[in-house]
């Protein structure tokens, strides 16, 4: 293994996924084991799927069925990696849920505090649970939004959650100072996922499908893979000198105030 690759590595080390019954949880949970790690496997809808697949390449990994967003769901999915492989070294804090997609003003108030539950506080009580457990080296990794950085990329009660974890890890990140642990969140655009799917299968029924990502300067969506590549990279000692970040991987989405964009040497639009 060149030196890198071994920067790159996971193994032995043990990670814990929320939200891993699909989309970016499960692809950071397929690619962290590829990589060496030792994985706990939480989401509220069993991920049994992405379990079967870490273990038939060889991987070893361990799944609870559980509200990731309760002090008691946080608390068991850290013993599971204790008592499972008898550490934690990894935390990606995934779980979440979209809520309209719509900037609707009439959201009540049961459903946005429903919204934050999951998506923010959620967060906070795995990090609160794991703290107890991790060393110098651990990495903490929280999967924030671009609608979390700029209005118009989501609903309102899901992109204020969403920027709430960004200052959650700026927050945590400070509070953590001398101890070796770094926090960090990705940001991703539009991504293909089953929270993303109506929007997907609408554009495709429409004949609409090219005008999917059109919004960014990669013109297309991104793939799950290619944020469970930015979090596993995180989580990585390629990466022991980033922490307190917000890291948006949108296809250059959030690079630009709105305006009409045209290829470079072209002609102004009339």
């Amino acid at each position: 293994m060149n030196a890198r690759a071994e920067r790159l590595s996971l193994s032995g080390r043990v990670a814990v996924v929320t939200g891993a019954a699909g989309g970016i949880g499960q692809a950071t949970a397929r690619l962290m084991a590829a990589r060496g790690a030792s994985l706990v496997l939480a989401d509220l809808r069993a991920p049994d799927e992405t379990l079967a697949a870490i273990r038939a390449a060889g991987g070893r990994a361990e799944a609870l069925t559980l509200d990731c967003a309760t002090e008691a769901g946080a608390e068991a999915i850290i013993s599971a990696a204790i008592t499972h492989f008898g550490r934690i070294d990894i935390l990606h804090a995934n779980a979440g849920i979209s809520g309209p997609l719509n900037p609707d003003l009439t959201v009540g108030a049961a459903d946005f505090a429903e919204i934050l539950r999951i998506n923010l506080i959620g967060p906070w009580l795995a990090i609160r649970a794991a703290l107890a457990h991790l060393g110098a080296g651990g990495s903490i990794i929280c999967t924030a939004s671009v609608a979390g950085l700029r209005a118009g990329a989501g609903g309102i009660p899901y992109s204020a959650s969403k920027a709430g974890v960004a200052s959650l890890v700026q927050n945590v990140s400070c509070a953590l100072a001398g101890q070796g642990i770094r926090v960090n969140a990705v940001a991703p655009g539009l991504i293909e996922t089953g929270m993303t799917a109506p929007l997907y299968a609408d554009a495709r029924a429409r004949g609409r499908e090219d005008r999917i990502g059109q919004l960014n300067p990669l013109r297309r969506g991104g793939e799950a893979e290619e944020i469970a590549e930015l979090v596993a990279f995180l989580a990585s000692d390629a990466a022991s000198y980033i922490n307190g970040q917000v890291i948006a991987a949108d296809g250059g989405l959030s690079a630009s105030l709105p305006v009409a964009t045209r290829p470079a040497g072209g002609n102004p639009r009339a």
